[in-house]
């Protein structure tokens, strides 16, 4: 009975170590419940609810003031990293790499085997010690077995076999009779298969791949993130834009009046007219133009932080905060710091590089497969019967004094009795040796060109980084500079604008003169806002291509 107890303590103690030590990050709704718990018969044989329930955006509320939907950069981006549809697809196709740890893990799984039969038969007697004329025969075979991998690569097994049997044969000694055998034995790989590193080869790729899965998630992330951040400078720039187009009409409505009322003194001719009609004409259809583009960009940031899924928040006025007149920064930027920095940081190159462990530990495997399969066997095994007993006279254990058959009854406890009384033990060593595999030096052949081909892309990767950093780099300063130049055409403009009304105040210049002033200044107007805005483009996209995007904007992902 000791035997029994510690190879139910083995039984218990492996699955339990396994549980403490290799956890499976996949989600709580999906994982594997033991056998026998509540979860288990939950799961397994209760119905599982299919429906797929959206949340709602959220945090919408928090930013509404006075009515309107009042958002700074940093408040947009949060609530875009919150309801974004894209992001969150993102976000969830992450739990399918999570799932194949678990997968993996399934290898350590323990199983429980069983069998039972029942065989009636009938046949005739061929000689008289078949003990009657008509042989029937009832066998009722049972086996259960419970076997587990360990991670040492070892498979343990424990098997209770046994069978009843009844007859009409006279003869038999045990009629009905029981044969129970209990079996133990493990099996070790010596060779192919061999050690916990190889064991846990497949779990150890699984989380490579889930890494390799997160750096590409976080390169999506930082590529919506741009999308997101363009729609809100699309949005800023044409209410600056409108800015700009209603300052235009309002100066050209003004020198329509004076022209009207110089016509109307007759100190102009009826001709000059047409142009400044014209021109506050052409401001308007130029008012109307940006306030259509505007609804349109109000409607894809809507879309970026969810709010057009929500009815309350569908047609709900937006105010964006964020200053677009401060002044550039003067940062001087050191091209090979950056490159250095963005081979640090960027997830699409991080990922590749994940990607080359991943291959190390396939060629670890493939090559562990060239291996011949050598396999050291144990087995212990006891055997025991009983049953109802049918002594005659001479046979051992006949009762003395006793006169013709005796029955002595019993049954499976009897055989239960006798275990580790029959005894057996059993050793092996069993080799299967290719004499020439050639699908495994194929396998090992691809893991080899796959590891090769991540190293050519992880090299056009860095050569288009290096490329993609520095081009960002002459943007930003050409934007800078051209925001500088933007801001002295602005000041020269509105010199001129200020000098030419003076000008035709004194009866110096043609209104003609002026209005062509005033078109330069809003030109000069519309140009710095463009230029300040293609400043933050251009600063965004530095931030991409260095890695850094997440971290500058102060964004955190969960």
């Amino acid at each position: 009975m000791r035997l029994i107890a510690v190879f139910l303590c083995l039984t218990m103690i492996a699955p339990a170590q396994m549980r403490s030590n290799l956890v499976s990050p996949s989600h709580s709704d999906f994982s594997a419940p033991w056998f026998g718990t509540g979860n288990y018969w939950k799961k397994n044989f209760g119905a599982l609810d299919t429906r797929v329930v959206l949340e709602p955006p959220v945090r919408l509320a928090e930013y509404v003031v006075d009515g309107k939907l009042t958002l700074s950069l940093k408040a947009y981006l949060d609530l875009v990293l919150a309801n974004n549809t894209n992001i969150g697809i993102q976000k969830l196709t992450l739990e399918i790499p999570k799932n194949g740890i678990q997968r993996a893990l399934g290898v350590f799984d323990p199983t429980f085997t069983a069998n039972f039969s029942a065989t009636r038969s009938e046949t005739p007697a061929t000689n008289e010690l078949e003990g009657a004329n008509i042989v029937s025969t009832l066998n009722q075979p049972f086996t259960a077995r419970v076997q587990q991998l360990l991670p040492t690569s070892t498979t343990v097994f424990g098997q209770w076999s046994g069978s009843r049997q009844s007859s009409n044969n006279q003869f038999l000694l045990f009629n009905p009779g029981w044969n129970n055998t209990l079996q133990m034995g493990f099996t070790q790989p010596l060779l192919r298969g061999r050690g916990m590193n190889i064991t846990r080869l497949p779990i150890t790729i699984a989380k490579r791949q889930v890494r390799v899965q997160e750096f590409t998630f976080r390169d999506q992330v930082q590529n919506l993130i741009v999308q997101a951040e363009n729609a809100y400078w699309d949005l800023v720039s044409a209410r600056e834009r409108l800015r700009v187009q209603e300052q235009a009409l309002s100066l050209a409505e003004e020198s329509l009046k004076r022209a009207r009322r110089e016509l109307e003194l007759g100190a102009t001719p009826e001709l000059e007219i047409y142009q400044p009609e014209q021109q506050a004409a052409t401001a308007r259809i130029g008012v109307v133009q940006v306030q259509y583009q505007i609804k349109q960009f109000e409607d894809s940031l809507r879309r970026q932080i969810g709010a057009d899924l929500d009815p309350a928040f569908q047609s709900i006025p937006i105010v964006l905060t964020e200053d677009v007149s401060q002044a550039p920064d003067d940062r001087q930027y050191n091209p090979n710091e950056m490159v250095d920095l963005a081979k640090q940081n960027r997830p699409d190159l991080m990922s590749l590089r994940t990607s080359l462990e991943v291959n190390d530990l396939q060629i670890e495997s493939a090559m562990n497969q060239l291996k011949p399969q050598l396999n050291f066997q144990g087995t212990y095994s006891t055997t025991g019967r009983g049953g109802t007993a049918r002594l005659r006279p001479g046979q051992p254990g006949y009762p003395a004094g006793s006169t013709g058959v005796v029955i002595i009854p019993g049954g499976l406890g009897d055989a239960f009795n006798q275990w580790f009384n029959f005894n057996t033990f059993a050793f092996s060593l069993n080799l299967q040796l290719p004499l020439r595999d050639r699908a495994a030096s194929a396998g090992l052949a691809d893991a080899v060109v796959n590891k090769r081909l991540n190293a050519m892309r992880e090299r056009n990767i860095e050569q288009q980084l290096r490329q993609e950093v520095l081009n960002a780099i002459t943007q930003v300063e050409s934007s800078r500079e051209g925001v500088k130049l933007a801001r002295i055409a602005l000041e020269f403009a509105e010199k001129r604008v200020e000098a030419d009304q003076k000008r035709y105040d004194l009866g110096v210049i043609q209104i003609f003169f002026l209005l062509s002033a005033q078109t330069d200044l809003t030109q000069a107007q519309s140009n710095l806002v463009n230029q300040t805005v293609q400043y933050k483009r251009n600063l965004l996209v530095l931030q991409q291509r260095l890695g850094t995007l997440l971290e500058d904007k102060g964004l955190v992902l969960q």
